[in-house]
């Protein structure tokens, strides 16, 4: 049991450098990237959210905080009990925890051991919509990470649980992708064509 556990460990961490590499190198990333803006905010339309976790891109990954910073902006625009709020994961790479901090354009920034930016000295939040990056992705819902498993422990945590929405550019579809038992659907998934999950 364990060296077939050690060989799906290799198998996802040399899959991960090939989607990541990929990724990289799309020679029309930055449209890809336009169109999953326009999709993200159509997808945002009419949401009941005001508290929406996001995440700084690293690797080549979608960046979707244009899309959270206008969303937030047109909702100042209409009169809401409780501001629209964005926040960015803080992980505590000792606990192996994460947290969300409120974040804004020109937010006070440090990086965190992973050398990652996160908000620096920002108010706590629990997001109730919770974007998530995907190296890759599959049907039903699953989502290849980084492999630190900090996504899956916050969501095990939270209640309520929030709606979880992963982003990728279309080739980071995996056909033939097998979850493990710890793996938790996301509730959606959109690339730069529109809703892939769910069909």
């Amino acid at each position: 049991m364990d060296s077939l556990k050690n060989k799906m460990t290799i198998e996802k961490k040399a899959l991960r450098q090939v989607l990541i590499e990929q990724r990289l190198n799309l020679p029309d990333r930055l449209q890809r990237a336009d169109l999953l803006q326009q999709v993200m905010r159509i997808w945002l339309v009419g949401r009941s959210d005001v508290v929406v976790g996001a995440y700084w891109p690293i690797k080549g990954e979608f960046d979707p905080l244009p899309a959270l910073h206008r969303w937030k902006e047109d909702g100042e625009l209409i009169e809401q009990p409780q501001p629209r709020t964005i926040g960015l994961p803080v992980v505590d790479k000792v606990h192996k925890t994460m947290t969300f901090h409120s974040w804004y354009p020109g937010c006070p920034m440090e990086e965190d051991a992973y050398g990652i930016p996160k908000p620096k000295d920002t108010e706590v939040i629990v997001p109730t919509l919770l974007f998530v990056a995907c190296v890759g992705y599959a049907a039903g819902g699953y989502r290849l990470g980084y492999g630190g498993g900090f996504y899956d422990r916050l969501l095990s945590t939270l209640t309520p649980h929030p709606t979880t929405v992963g982003l990728s550019f279309a080739p980071g579809f995996l056909p033939d992708f097998e979850p493990e038992a710890h793996d938790i659907p996301l509730d959606a998934i959109l690339n730069e064509n529109g809703v892939v999950w769910p069909v």
